[in-house]
């Protein structure tokens, strides 16, 4: 499994996600009914396709191993296995989190 996996959303779900203390995800993964997260190697091609022109984007990395069984890695794009998040991101599984260009 991969250690480390990425979040991208906007400057203002992050600013609201840290004064609340967790993590409850955008409106697309509200309706999904989990977080959307991409590893390292689905970084660029999320960006692409869900977030082009965007710039208010920060960029959230997480330490997976602290989501237990709550984190699954299941096929979406292309067969490709995503991490999806069934449940909120705890501030304490975040290892940081800086503006996306």
């Amino acid at each position: 499994m991969e250690t480390r996996i990425y979040k991208l959303c906007s400057q203002a779900e992050w600013s609201a996600a840290l004064a609340a203390g967790a993590y409850t995800g955008s409106a697309d993964d509200v309706r999904d009914g989990f977080i959307h997260f991409s590893t390292a190697a689905q970084l660029a091609a999320t960006a692409a396709k869900y977030f082009a022109g965007r710039t208010d984007l920060v960029l959230v990395e997480v330490d997976a191993m602290r989501l237990g069984t709550a984190l699954r890695f299941e096929p979406s794009r292309g067969g490709d296995l995503f991490p999806h998040l069934y449940g909120a991101l705890p501030l304490d599984a975040v290892v940081s989190s800086r503006p996306y260009p």
